[in-house]
């Protein structure tokens, strides 16, 4: 049965968080952090539209949160991610900036994510971002850099927590 519905089940309740030191615990948080500021800088230096890379903050915090979850894998937060913003445009040139398109774009994300395996929340609002006032086509490559810096961000959580974990042994 899939780990996610075993929660569901009674007495299934996923275990509380293990938490670290509070210097390990902000030593994590400071990496996702760092890296959500970088994006911004990139942004700005590109374009004008910051709101385009909101997803991206909650994308960044839910692997400080817990970076070996399903749904902060890399994978997971790529797919997810580029397809929310990629059907947000296309509702965005499709319907305009409307309702509607906001929300054909977030059911239909809802949906392609639920059929790859690739369920990664704040994509959601990537969707409804793009699908609201996308600008150009040039808007989703910059949004891809910034997803790929995201991911970059998984392997520096990892390892991270590799460098704490083998810490704590010596």
């Amino acid at each position: 049965m899939d780990e996610a519905l075993k929660s569901l089940e009674p007495g299934g309740a996923q275990p509380v968080r293990k938490r670290l030191t509070l210097r390990d615990e902000f030593v994590l948080a400071l990496l996702p952090t760092a890296t959500v500021l970088l994006v911004f800088l990139m942004v700005e230096s590109f374009v004008r539209q910051r709101f385009l890379f909101a997803s991206l903050a909650a994308s960044a915090f839910l692997i400080y949160l817990d970076p070996e979850h399903g749904t902060n894998q890399i994978r997971t937060l790529v797919i997810a991610q580029l397809s929310a913003a990629v059907l947000g445009l296309l509702a965005y040139m499709s319907l305009g900036p409307a309702y509607l398109s906001g929300a054909v774009a977030m059911i239909i994300t809802i949906v392609l994510m639920i059929l790859l395996d690739a369920v990664h929340p704040p994509a959601v609002s990537t969707s409804l971002i793009f699908a609201f006032r996308a600008g150009h086509e040039t808007n989703v490559l910059l949004f891809a850099l910034a997803v790929a810096m995201t991911a970059a961000l998984v392997l520096l959580e990892r390892s991270a927590l590799w460098l704490l974990a083998r810490q704590k042994v010596r």
